[in-house]
């Protein structure tokens, strides 16, 4: 069957934009925006699609952008959403979009105070996991064991990746979902839903980067279907921060994790050691999402 965001009529991403080969945040972008239609109002705080889109007038995008700095997208998001109801623009999709810098980081206390306020818009997080549009720098999105290039000698991230999508349950906002660009349809199911939804909204989408994580163009679809299949980025739901469902189950067993990072380069010289503890991490986190997801039933 055909969905809709495979029609070509809908594509609002126009050819010849300034993402690198492979870009998942572009794809990314792409879904969403052939998903939400025309109707559509986009905040972009600084991070990778900020340079994507190029400037005025020559923007890759078919609807008003606005940029803005990156601690004040969801001050901004919220801003733009009570001018355009102001001017009875109610039916206007407001969607804010920040990487994992503007989301996890520099951002969260806007973002944290618009949740909490309940704005009436979309805040999506495309996480390639560290700063890639200034020199691939950490992030609190990166995993345990990456290398990047600020990561204390011997260049691997240290500690726990944080848990944003808890974070955002906390709030008890009515809707938040996790995505990537191997399974589309789930995407524009969520992204769907998420639009009729009245109040504070929130997508996370793993979003792989060819050059931040030392992976081939080609890779970014297989990455993102293993990230689901080891259980290292589960496809869920949560309402009203209480009711938890998983969308796309791992067929069978669920994959060795060693599997997906072997791909990476940013994980090339990761001790077995490491590894073992990341798969513990990994291990752990899915039980603990099965264990809500069963408690919510």
């Amino acid at each position: 069957m055909k969905t809709d965001i495979m029609n070509h009529e809908s594509e609002m991403l126009y050819a010849g934009h300034n993402a690198c080969p492979g870009c998942g945040a572009a794809l990314a972008v792409r879904y969403l925006t052939r998903a939400l239609g025309p109707d559509l109002a986009l905040v972009l705080t600084a991070s990778c699609w900020s340079i994507i889109t190029g400037m005025p007038p020559l923007t890759a995008l078919k609807c008003p952008i606005l940029h803005c700095p990156f601690p004040s997208a969801g001050s901004v998001g919220s801003g733009v959403r009570r001018g355009l109801n102001a001017k009875g623009q109610y039916d206007t999709t407001v969607v804010v979009l920040a990487g994992d810098g503007g989301t996890f980081d520099i951002g969260l206390q806007a973002l944290s105070g618009a949740a909490q306020r309940n704005e009436d818009y979309m805040f999506v997080c495309y996480d390639n996991e560290a700063y890639m549009n200034t020199g691939m720098q950490t992030s609190s999105a990166t995993p345990f064991g990456a290398r990047t290039a600020t990561a204390p000698y011997p260049l691997f991230k240290e500690g726990q990746k944080k848990d944003i999508m808890q974070i955002m349950a906390a709030h008890s906002i009515p809707y938040a979902a996790t995505a990537t660009v191997a399974f589309p349809e789930d995407m524009e199911r969520k992204l769907k839903k998420a639009r009729e939804i009245r109040g504070f909204r929130f997508i996370h989408i793993l979003s792989p980067c060819p050059p931040g994580w030392g992976t081939e163009s080609s890779d970014t679809i297989h990455l993102s279907r293993q990230a689901v299949a080891t259980g290292f980025f589960p496809l869920y739901e949560i309402i009203n921060g209480v009711s938890w469902k998983m969308t796309c189950q791992p067929e069978g067993k669920r994959l060795p994790l060693k599997e997906y990072l072997s791909g990476q380069r940013r994980f090339k010289q990761m001790e077995d050691v490491r590894i073992e503890a990341l798969q513990e991490e990994v291990d752990h986190d899915w039980e603990v999402l099965l264990k809500r997801i069963e408690a919510s039933k």
